[in-house]
């Protein structure tokens, strides 16, 4: 048989994460409390970024913010809430529950791939819960949740780090020695010189500062700091973004334009970093308050209704169509929405909280009107229905809607079935 050479072309999409797009991704899901305290912290460290002199702000936060708006956020929430970031499908998006279901309190996970495949009635398979668990899990916070065996956890910790290669491979060669109990036989194993003594040192430390109960202290503490206001005018109701309280900052220009003179002569690449990370900081704030407002009034535009008094008027509204609606990607407005609040006429109120997704599948309605519609049905009935009878009726008018879905409701407004009613 003779040696045939050919060259084959692939085409394949693939996302690079620059680490700018990166900051910009980290800085769009930043509460306002969070963002203010990033900004004092970049006035300190960058030289290049000064506060505007007519615009007095607290040099810290907490003397003017009210701590009774807080809330506490469980492993559990913050991990459900980090995936809807990734723009999963449905069934991907289970599957992520279900190992999530299964991450005990030290973030570790319970059951191995197989076995949650088992307790999935084979609905899932094991190389799609093994791919989802590496590529999703994997990377969500704190870093190490989801592993299997401490090793995993101790790797999955050095490799969010940007470490050199040797380094890298030092630690790895450490972690997954046989003899991992006995470091001096690991040093022996390791150390043939000078260089390999010093290099097996720094590893060890790298792996020491690893925790191996990621999820045991997690307990995150989330201050409630409205973006958003509705104000009440002439004009009717509006929204508008909370302008107080929020530093106004901006290039010290005569500083930035000496020092560029400077630069010509002696170049800095350190200096001339600093200048261009101060000049995107203001941009990304910009365009990150201007992409809240504008999701915020679509929000308030949909749901008008229910800021009226009328809660059953709150209309279904998705993720999927803002995006469509304003062209911004769905991550984005997952981003977007994640952390952030309104002051209403109800109170302050997340911004996630608007986003009710349809329970019916060929029409648009809350679970709030459906359980309305449930209970009218049953108020006029001459004889109780059961919840099979009303699909049924429920469906002649076009909601195509599961009996299952009938008794879900029917339950949740404490209506006992037709047997007792």
């Amino acid at each position: 048989m003779g040696i045939v050479l050919s060259q084959n072309f692939k085409q394949s999409q693939k996302i690079s994460l620059t680490p700018s797009l990166k900051k910009s991704i980290d800085l769009l899901q930043l509460s306002r409390y969070e963002l203010v305290n990033k900004i004092q912290q970049e006035i300190e460290d960058n030289p290049f970024i000064e506060k505007i002199e007519d615009y007095e702000i607290s040099s810290n936060i907490n003397d003017d913010f009210n701590f009774e708006f807080s809330s506490r956020l469980t492993l559990r929430e913050s991990l459900l809430d980090q995936i809807d970031d990734f723009g999963l499908d449905d069934h991907s998006r289970k599957i992520c529950i279900l190992i999530i279901e299964n991450i005990n309190e030290m973030g570790g996970l319970d059951l191995q791939v197989e076995d949650l495949e088992k307790i999935s009635n084979y609905k899932f398979k094991q190389k799609e819960i093994e791919d989802l668990l590496v590529s999703v899990i994997h990377k969500l916070s704190p870093t190490g949740i989801g592993f299997r065996n401490f090793k995993e956890c101790i790797m999955l910790q050095i490799e969010s780090k940007n470490l050199s290669k040797k380094l890298f491979n030092s630690c790895s060669n450490i972690v997954f020695n046989d003899f991992l109990d006995d470091l001096d036989k690991i040093k022996n194993n390791f150390v043939k010189y000078e260089e390999d003594l010093s290099l097996f040192n720094l590893a060890l430390e790298e792996i020491k500062k690893c925790d191996l109960s990621p999820g045991l202290n997690f307990e995150e503490t989330r201050y409630i700091y409205p973006d958003l206001k509705i104000v009440n005018d002439d004009s009717g109701s509006k929204i508008k973004f909370v302008e107080n309280d929020f530093p106004k900052i901006q290039i010290d220009e005569n500083l930035a334009n000496n020092i560029k003179k400077d630069l010509k002569k002696n170049k800095n690449p350190k200096i001339s970093e600093k200048i261009a990370a101060a000049r995107w900081l203001l941009t990304s704030i910009k365009k990150r308050n201007e992409t809240v407002l504008k999701v915020g009034e679509y929000i308030f535009a949909k749901q008008i209704n229910f800021f009226k008094d009328n809660p059953i008027k709150i209309e279904t509204l998705t993720n999927k169509e803002i995006s469509e609606q304003l062209n911004i990607h769905p991550s984005t407005v997952s981003r977007i929405l994640r952390n952030k609040y309104a002051e209403t006429p109800k109170g302050i109120i997340s911004l996630k909280s608007l986003m009710v997704p349809s329970v019916s599948k060929s029409r648009n309605i809350t679970s709030v009107q459906l359980m309305k519609l449930i209970e009218e049905i049953i108020k006029f009935e001459k004889k109780p229905k059961s919840d099979k009878q009303i699909t049924v009726e429920l469906n002649k008018r076009g909601f195509n809607l599961a009996r299952r879905t009938i008794t879900k409701y029917r339950k949740q407004n404490n209506i006992p079935s037709s047997r007792y009613r």
